[in-house]
């Protein structure tokens, strides 16, 4: 059987239309709010190439369509700045980290970036590199997990994941924050349209001659997101549904994961521990929020009704 006969054979005419016309949709609106990039070409390829290729692939990438939906909301925050909406806050919460956790040294008193940039090495450049590439495929690679072992755990780890993030993003409006670097750079002067910047990264980048975090951080869909720290709260996700789902010895793994996210953060100037604080909280609440949401009749349905589309 070609190709083309399966398809016509397994898909009814909608659910053949539906996919190209998603993905026309989201090109035409992706052109308007953010512009046309071709990052949006390999995802639109990958969706259809997934949804078309065979019954188990379109279930899978039906699943993830979760995690799509959060990378296209997150990149449409390139078209509404927060800084738009509320204060800017730079000086004012570089003087509560300093409050709360300052670091004494000598006569001077530091914010735990500050202290740690005194002793930088290049172990701990690549360690916290290393560390800081995990917040996304460790998610990943723990849903595709969940997606072949348990489809339920696996739906509602995914909506946990989107979740926590909306509940970061509305924060982010609420609370526009400037990260540790950039008040290295700048001060207290508010700059709107300052580029992403990889920080105490790039000397991950330049100790193994790579340009990763500098293509990560070209990309940023808004530099003044850096409270709650979302990083700290992706690993924490995947250690609750880890000790949910038995995981055993693994989930020390994912605590070691979780506790190098947070030192990197604080370590290459990206977060304040206030940020990565908040990014735990926003995390528990969300956890909390969603094990009571989710006993709501209409959520139950929906979930029901996802489930069988994976299944």
């Amino acid at each position: 059987m070609s190709q083309a006969e399966y398809v016509f054979k397994r898909f009814s005419p909608a659910a053949i239309i539906a996919a190209p016309a998603a993905s026309l949709s989201y090109l035409a609106i992706s052109a308007v709010l953010v512009g046309f990039k071709t990052d949006q070409l390999t995802l639109i390829l990958v969706f259809n190439s997934f949804y078309f290729a065979s019954a188990f692939s379109r279930k899978f990438i039906l699943g993830f369509l979760i995690f799509i939906v959060y990378w296209i909301v997150f990149d449409y925050m390139k078209a509404f700045p927060n800084y738009r909406f509320n204060t800017m806050h730079i000086g004012d919460l570089y003087g509560l980290e300093k409050k709360y956790f300052g670091i004494q040294n000598g006569a001077a008193l530091f914010t735990p970036n500050e202290f740690l940039n005194l002793f930088q090495h290049p172990f701990l450049d690549a360690l916290s590199g290393i560390f800081y590439l995990c917040w996304v495929p460790v998610p990943l690679f723990f849903a595709a997990y969940l997606f072949l072992k348990n489809k339920e755990q696996f739906l509602k780890f995914s909506l946990t994941f989107f979740w926590v993030n909306i509940l970061g993003f509305v924060i982010y409006y609420l609370y526009p924050a400037a990260p540790p670097w950039y008040i290295q750079h700048f001060g207290d002067v508010f700059y709107p349209n300052t580029p992403g910047n990889t920080a105490g990264l790039q000397r991950f980048d330049d100790l193994f001659h790579v340009s990763v975090f500098q293509s990560l951080y070209s990309k940023s869909s808004n530099v003044f997101a850096a409270m709650p720290s979302l990083h700290a709260a992706y690993p924490l996700i995947v250690i609750y549904y880890g000790i949910k789902n038995k995981m055993g010895a693994i989930n020390f793994l994912f605590v070691l994961i979780a506790l190098g996210i947070w030192f990197s953060a604080v370590y290459s100037f990206h977060h304040y521990v206030l940020d990565v604080v908040a990014g735990v909280v926003c995390c528990v609440i969300g956890i909390i929020l969603f094990n009571r949401i989710v006993k709501l009749k209409p959520v139950e349905t929906f979930l029901e009704r996802y489930l069988k589309l994976i299944m």
